[in-house]
């Protein structure tokens, strides 16, 4: 028997387990209603991941509903807030109940993990396009932003770089190498959310890994007016990407490539050692890949020479 909008709905996307008390209305109406709290504010962000354009049409489903969430919990960690609520809108050449099942499965395994409750959204025909809305709630005066890096600052990031950036190549047959790490990295990406709970009063500037290194701390830069010094040899890399430039000499790469969802931020030389005692046995990390300095520009140190990094990455629309 074929499934209809409101048979899917209430089938795939209303078994859930996370109830927030702020939460006056959820799904089942035109809109859902949200009681907002005192001393704070609402962060909202919106993602939209479209087959072929962000992830390969063979992808598991799975897979797919997990990095759907994953992807705007991510921009939440990047402000240091708490999620809340989700919002989903999907667009659907047609009506497959196993592929929904496990896209349903992925998304809400995050969704219960990080504690967000999907309260409404949208299903209609057409080509596969997934538009997930995510809401969270961050301290008065609290939130994280990418304006506030000054000169001295260092600048840390999260995790390895450029795995997403491996994993990708694998998908499309551009090396050889086999890294099954890198394509979980690709796939099902982690977000920093409680890394991102940590940086709160100690990050002067933060941003999420989307669209490449170079190109989201250029976003720091340009919002803080500020330049920046990096160490090629600081940056962290996992085996299967070191093993990658080994055999290319393609060194730009894990700069450049987006989806690792790390956190980029940077923290005044003062607090330094308050960012130490934080991290300590949380299994959270902060590697040190450079400094802010006051003249503009991206600068890389390789091999004993200062370069200019362009800071580049994924752009919609560049070859329009």
């Amino acid at each position: 028997m074929a499934l209809g909008e409101f048979d899917l709905i209430r089938r795939f996307f209303t078994r859930q387990p996370v109830r927030h008390a702020g939460t006056a209305l959820g799904v089942g109406d035109d809109c859902a209603l949200l009681r907002c709290e005192a001393g704070g504010a609402l962060a909202v962000t919106v993602d939209t991941l479209v087959s072929g354009v962000h992830f390969l049409p063979e992808v598991e489903p799975d897979s797919l509903g997990h990095k759907a969430l994953a992807v705007s919990l991510s921009d939440l960690a990047a402000m240091g807030a708490e999620p809340r609520w989700a919002t989903l809108a999907l667009t659907l050449p047609e009506v497959d109940a196993d592929w929904l099942e496990a896209f349903a499965r992925g998304l809400f395994a995050l969704a219960e993990r990080h504690g967000v409750e999907i309260i409404g959204g949208d299903t209609t025909r057409g080509p596969l396009s997934i538009t997930l809305q995510a809401m969270g709630w961050v301290p008065e005066g609290r939130a994280l932003c990418r304006s506030g890096a000054r000169p001295g600052d260092g600048i840390y990031v999260s995790g390895p770089i450029g795995s997403a950036g491996l994993g990708l190549k694998q998908r499309l047959g551009q090396t050889d190498l086999q890294d099954a790490a890198a394509l979980a990295r690709l796939e099902r990406p982690e977000p920093r959310v409680a890394l991102g709970f940590q940086l709160r009063g100690l990050a002067s500037a933060c941003i999420d890994v989307s669209d490449g290194l170079a190109a989201d701390l250029g976003h720091i830069l340009a919002a803080s007016g500020v330049g920046a010094a990096l160490d090629c040899a600081a940056l962290p890399l996992t085996d299967g990407v070191a093993r990658y430039i080994a055999a290319t000499g393609d060194w730009a790469m894990p700069w450049h490539a987006g989806d690792d969802y790390e956190l980029c931020f940077t923290v005044s030389e003062d607090k330094r050692d308050e960012l130490a005692r934080r991290l300590a046995g949380t299994g959270l990390a902060a590697f040190p890949i450079g400094r802010i300095e006051a003249e503009p520009g991206l600068r890389l140190l390789k091999e004993g020479r200062l370069i200019d990094l362009n800071p580049s990455g994924y752009e919609h629309f560049s070859h329009a």
